[in-house]
């Protein structure tokens, strides 16, 4: 998901928009995309498309793929015992360390949207289930 978002920001100041859209296409060989599919595209996004609200938006195309058995494994690394929620400065360092490492500013992104609790834990579970699902669960 990083990945893909680091390519379509073309411009690389952290949000994906209309221009970065139409670069993206034109980097894929299509050059004559209409301002009107781009802010269609756009309009999507409930707001301005930084790297939380693509997880998101990405989460809810994603429905009935079933993916989130594979996240929730890939966050079970971290959390041997199972209890569904990982240290926040623990997962924070791995995700700025480690293989596709994330900014400062993605590390912000991420907890503004899933703040560790008062207890400095993230949970996990929650996380995967608003990556593939597109809402909270009640």
């Amino acid at each position: 998901f990083q990945q893909a978002f680091t390519i379509m920001d073309q411009n690389r100041d952290g949000f994906i928009d209309k221009a970065d859209l139409r670069d993206t296409f034109a980097a894929l060989g299509r050059l004559n995309v209409k301002n009107e599919e781009l802010e269609d595209m756009v309009k999507e996004a409930p707001g301005p498309i930084n790297f939380t609200v693509f997880l998101t938006m990405f989460g809810e195309k994603l429905k009935g793929t079933d993916p989130e058995e594979t996240i929730l494994n890939a966050f079970k690394i971290f959390d041997p015992e199972g209890k569904g929620h990982i240290k926040a400065d623990y997962i924070k360092e791995m995700l700025m360390t480690q293989a596709d490492r994330f900014s400062q500013e993605e590390i912000k992104q991420m907890f503004a949207a899933f703040p560790p609790d008062v207890s400095g834990n993230l949970d996990y579970k929650n996380l995967c289930y608003v990556i593939t699902h597109g809402e909270e669960k009640d």
